[in-house]
């Protein structure tokens, strides 16, 4: 079974909906330049108000040790997941799991760039747009991923409710990863748009 983090949650009425519409993990960006941005006191509204075993993600983007440690303080994160340059050594730091983000950039080697984070729960494969680090919306080539790695595959990028289920046979993921796919504007979800796109997940 193919599973859902719906990313990118700002409201706890859009996690909830998401847990209730069978979502495995929700996702909170501590990076202020997104307009999906949430601060410590707003996520750990959120994570509060979670139902038991919904993974709460918290994405960074080049954060300083002290950031990362600070929204730990305050907000009990299941699962970190990095989104930036940041090495093996520096995403081992806070006794949690994590995932490495990378972009899909043209002259990326893949298998060469996954091997620099063996200790990574899984890697979560983005598009590549320069200067964005993530939620453009877009899609990229996914012919790109090898049939064959020793790693887990979370696939994000400009996923839909009508792409979703070929995404999913191509690519065979571990996870989907959705943000933008099911927004009525950035940072708000659209509770059918959740439904929807879980649904077509679970179909598959």
């Amino acid at each position: 079974m193919v599973r859902i983090k719906i990313c990118g949650i700002t409201r706890v009425e859009d996690a909830l909906a998401a847990a209730e519409a069978g979502a495995d993990a929700i996702g909170l960006v501590f990076y202020a330049p997104s307009p999906r941005a949430v601060d410590a006191q707003q996520a750990a509204a959120i994570v509060r108000a979670l139902p038991p075993f919904v993974t709460s993600v918290g994405l960074f983007v080049n954060a300083t040790e002290a950031e990362v440690r600070g929204v730990l303080a305050e907000v009990p994160l299941d699962l970190l997941q990095f989104h930036g340059d940041e090495p093996e050594e520096f995403c081992l730091r806070f006794s949690r799991p994590y995932l490495k983000a990378i972009r899909m950039r043209d002259d990326l080697d893949l298998q060469a760039q996954a091997a620099n984070w063996p200790s990574a729960s899984g890697i979560l494969l983005d598009s590549y747009t320069p200067g964005v680090p993530g939620g453009t919306g877009e899609t990229f080539d996914w012919q790109r991923i090898p049939q064959q790695h020793d790693w887990s595959l979370v696939l994000a990028g400009g996923l839909r409710v009508d792409n979703v289920q070929t995404a999913i046979a191509e690519c065979r993921p571990w996870a989907v990863d959705v943000s933008g796919g099911v927004e009525q504007a950035k940072g708000i979800k659209d509770v059918e748009k959740i439904k929807a796109f879980i649904r077509e997940v679970r179909r598959g």
